[in-house]
């Protein structure tokens, strides 16, 4: 039979994971679909982890809600740490090549973004789904509960090390990754200073503008594939990484 204070402690896990979650946390996926997909997991997962007892008291209770609330959450934000380099990834692109404005609406996380966030944003989600990455993320909530039970998480200073960690290395996948168009953008600069200086009539902003655009958008294009290679070889780290922070949260 399924204890009902199990099962709302592990949808309420699900659940803030769900609302971080890469692609089933976007705009446009609806927030009733979520909360069944959480319900449905958390109803397959009880059967399987083993029963915790439940504090007897309202304000234990509430703490531990609270408690599966956060780590939900922390999961949650680590699985997504590939997405937001990538966001700072777009941001150093559309920087260097000029086209940061105007800025537009991500359908998919409903942010504000550039052209370059958006396609950015679709190769990852497409190369997420189409690596069954989504399905290792869902069997590794269930094997959370191995090292991190119901009401067992320990906010430790290696735990809040490694998530912070974790967070820097976005700012490395966002400079490996814009690399080459920050060379080139470089490069540019400099041709087009010493044309500056060789031809002092000419005017030197005007011409580069259109410039770095044609070539930033060349080598954007000549370089997605091995952006692609980069981006999955991320995202295959994504469930060892998130079992990773679990074990660490579940230690004393």
């Amino acid at each position: 039979m399924l204890d009902f204070t199990n099962w709302l402690m592990v949808f309420l896990r699900v659940s803030a994971m769900f609302a971080i979650f890469p692609v089933f946390s976007a705009s446009n996926f609806p927030v009733q679909l979520r909360l069944a997909l959480g319900a449905l997991l958390s109803i397959l997962i009880c059967p399987v982890i083993p029963t915790t007892a439940m504090p007897q008291d309202i304000w234990g209770l509430v703490g531990a809600m609270a408690m599966e609330v956060g780590i939900g959450l922390t999961l949650g934000f680590v699985s997504r740490m590939v997405f937001y380099g990538l966001d700072l990834v777009a941001a150093i692109i559309a920087t260097e090549i000029g086209l940061q404005l105007p800025a537009g609406i991500n359908p998919m996380s409903g942010g504000q973004t550039n052209s370059i966030g958006t396609v950015l944003y679709y190769l990852a989600a497409i190369l997420w789904l189409s690596l069954d990455m989504h399905h290792w993320m869902i069997v590794g909530i269930q094997r959370t509960y191995t090292f991190l039970p119901i009401g067992g998480a320990h906010v430790s200073s290696a735990a809040m090390t490694d998530v912070v960690a974790r967070t820097s290395q976005t700012f490395l996948i966002g400079l490996q990754l814009a690399a080459p168009i920050m060379a080139v953008s470089f490069i540019i600069n400099l041709v087009f200073s010493i044309l500056g200086r060789a031809v002092p009539q000419m005017n030197v902003f005007q011409e580069s503008f259109v410039f770095r655009i044609l070539v930033g958008l060349s080598v954007f294009g000549m370089t997605m594939q091995l952006m692609s290679q980069h981006i999955a070889n991320y995202l295959h780290r994504l469930p060892e990484d998130f079992l990773s922070v679990a074990q660490l949260l579940g230690t004393h």
